[in-house]
């Protein structure tokens, strides 16, 4: 991240730097070397089955530096929501891993796991262990009018099997069973972003992630810059046609991207490529294919129209391997 004007990293996990048990390749080195460089580096992750020093401990197991107050998953910016609405020893329904109902611990609350009247709100994180039986009591306590907090709506979770459901599935359910929404704690509410910025005390971060709708929004929301890499759930489609709110201002294949300048990543005009632009863009030139997507979302976003047409071989090898064509 050289010539970079940004003072911390702010790195997405599941899709970012790694799948499940598998780090992507160059991870390690990635954030080695902006450590190196004396940018502040802080993991946040939407994914709250682990406690924070578990996930610092996976970080590590999988090659790369971590310590646990660089760690903020959406279970704490869930349990301090709970906190700052509920007076202190409320009882909450915890829906999800120990680590979560530890959280809660934490903020002077009390978890349980049965539904009776005295459970004031519901907290629903991912774990791998849910089954109808826990929805069951969730249910029963929001319909009695239990105040029901998600610590993520994301609706599939990155592993190296591919896309599992992640915990947005799984608050689908209750949304059909109780007809009711859920405060949502982490990404793409801003909460976790500004409370890892604040804590690398970063006055300009760069958000780095996979997701649109978590992460590239969640930092739109918070007025952060953000690069989204393709190792996850994004596509070059899918971020080309993005609405204002999920649109990244870098691009970049993976997160070893974050080892060149910065520059060369944003969204806009680049070198060996010319976009026509009508009521389709027209594809020109050769070059990096990257900066292609990089060219074509500028003009995308500016003028509404996304359907591509090449102009040329090498123009039409470059929109085939975007999965434009």
């Amino acid at each position: 991240m050289s010539d970079a004007p940004y003072d911390a990293v702010l790195l997405d996990l599941d899709g970012t730097v790694y799948h499940g048990s598998q780090v992507i390749d160059g991870a390690a080195d990635a954030v080695a070397t902006v450590r190196k460089q004396g940018t502040a580096v802080r993991f946040v992750t939407n994914n709250a089955s682990k406690a924070p020093s578990a996930v610092a401990q996976h970080l590590r197991d999988l090659g790369l530096a971590a310590e646990t107050d660089e760690v903020h998953t959406s279970a704490q910016a869930a349990a301090a929501l709970l906190r700052d609405r509920l007076p202190q020893g409320a009882r909450v329904l915890v829906v999800g891993t120990a680590s979560l109902g530890d959280e809660i611990v934490a903020v002077g609350l009390e978890p349980v796991r049965t539904a009776d009247d005295t459970v004031s709100a519901v907290v629903q994180g991912h774990s791998p262990e849910t089954g109808w039986a826990d929805l069951a009591e969730a249910s029963v306590a929001i319909r009695a009018g239990a105040r029901w907090v998600a610590t993520n709506v994301d609706t599939t979770l990155p592993s190296e099997r591919g896309l599992l459901p992640g915990n947005g599935s799984m608050v689908g359910a209750l949304r059909i069973a109780t007809g009711a929404e859920p405060i949502v704690a982490g990404k793409p509410q801003p909460l976790l972003f500004e409370t890892a910025a604040r804590a690398a005390n970063a006055d300009r971060p760069l958000v780095v992630g996979d997701r649109l709708d978590t992460d590239i929004a969640g930092a739109v929301a918070a007025g952060l810059d953000v690069l989204c890499v393709l190792t996850g759930v994004a596509t070059p489609h899918t971020i080309l046609t993005a609405g204002k709110a999920e649109r990244p201002t870098h691009l970049s294949a993976d997160i070893t991207a974050l080892s060149e300048a910065v520059d060369e990543l944003r969204v806009g005009p680049r070198p060996g490529w010319e976009i026509g632009e009508g009521d389709v863009l027209t594809v020109r030139g050769e070059g990096d294919r990257l900066d292609l997507l990089r060219a074509l979302c500028d003009a995308a976003w500016r003028t509404g129209v996304t359907r591509v047409r090449a102009d040329g071989d090498a123009a039409e090898a470059a929109v085939t391997g975007l999965g434009l064509a």
